[in-house]
């Protein structure tokens, strides 16, 4: 009993001692500058080995999800890295997870929706003047792309001038500020070939957006596809087929249909005509799956989630019948981390 109060007794001087000792400056300063070091050496996950790797810096679609951010997917095939879609708050995972800007190849756009393309604009800002750049940031993707560039440089010129006038040409030269747009032509499908890495796009169905563009990924002997948007679509099976990973989105419309009743309910008319309407143009886990299996997918991660589950309960919800169908699957979260090792058959999952 004695023992037991002394203890009481000495954690309760430690905690006001310390309390104290942190209201002192210079013990304040310290502990700063231990974080910020701390931060300065983060690292990642990213493979230091040969491998074709996805690591998953936006999983949700539009409907706001707790730590989610928008669609957007890291590609790294060797030393090259391709950033797939940027929705709004994945440069920020970018960001924290320490990626190096100046080994980013390009953006590949599947299609120009808000969600897909919201933080272009701090990408290119973290390339431009983080990544030692001695080009503009290029940018692939479907009719249109180059519209959106033009009005980004227009909509940030004011910025890209006060930036160097501010830090210069060593840090912000005003020369590689902005885009380098490429329109993809489907005739042309291959957009990138350098006798190992080899990109191809294909189009998916998103319906009135047209065109709207999966991607496929080959790297020593490995394989994956990023859908994009999309409904089902013959195009995905046959451009999936035998790949290591189909990165496919999903949507869950038995959840859609509660939140368009639950809007009707409450006289939120806009809210469920919008809930209505995306029924169209996405495709169901289930329908996902079949796709997976006719194309012999080896491992199926869903994507751009909607409605993004924030719960075990609500996942349940979400993937309710997909083991009936498929049982290689996962749900991806932000920070996922898939490594295919090259000319390998291992599909490494970690995390960021």
């Amino acid at each position: 009993m004695k023992m037991t109060i002394r203890i009481v007794i000495a954690s309760i001087i430690l905690a006001i001692a310390s309390f104290v000792l942190i209201q002192v400056p210079s013990i304040q300063d310290r502990m700063m500058a231990s974080v910020v070091a701390s931060m300065a050496n983060a690292t990642n996950n990213l493979p230091k080995e040969d491998a074709l790797s996805v690591a998953i810096c936006g999983s949700r679609s539009p409907i706001p999800s707790p730590g989610r951010a928008e669609t957007c997917m890291l590609v790294q095939a060797g030393e090259e890295m391709f950033v797939v879609d940027i929705g709004d708050g994945s440069n920020a995972n970018l960001q924290n997870w320490r990626i190096d800007y100046g080994a980013i190849k390009a953006v590949l756009l599947t299609h120009l929706h808000s969600d897909h393309i919201a933080d272009l604009p701090n990408l290119h800002q973290g390339a431009w003047i983080l990544g030692g750049r001695t080009d503009k940031l290029k940018v692939f993707g479907p009719y249109g792309v180059a519209s959106v560039t033009q009005g980004l440089e227009i909509a940030y010129g004011l910025d890209y001038g006060f930036r160097h006038e501010h830090h210069g040409d060593g840090i912000a030269p005003r020369e590689y500020a902005g885009f380098d747009a490429h329109t993809i032509d489907l005739n042309k499908p291959v957009i990138y070939d350098n006798g190992e890495l080899k990109i191809t796009a294909f189009k998916v169905i998103h319906e009135p957006i047209e065109p709207s563009l999966g991607y496929r990924f080959e790297y020593k002997g490995r394989s994956l596809v990023i859908t994009g948007d999309t409904s089902y679509a013959q195009s995905v099976i046959d451009n999936s087929m035998n790949v290591d990973v189909l990165f496919h989105e999903a949507q869950a419309n038995h959840m859609v249909d509660v939140m368009q009743n639950v809007a009707n309910e409450n006289g939120a008319e806009l809210r469920a005509k919008v809930m209505s309407d995306i029924k169209t143009y996405h495709t169901t886990l289930i329908e996902a799956a079949e796709i997976a299996n006719k194309a012999n997918v080896k491992k199926l991660v869903f994507y751009h989630l909607t409605p993004a589950p924030r719960n075990y309960l609500t996942e349940l919800i979400f993937v309710r019948g997909v083991d009936e169908i498929r049982e290689d699957w996962m749900l991806a979260e932000d920070g996922s981390l898939i490594i295919l090792p090259a000319n390998s058959n291992k599909i490494i999952l970690s995390n960021m």
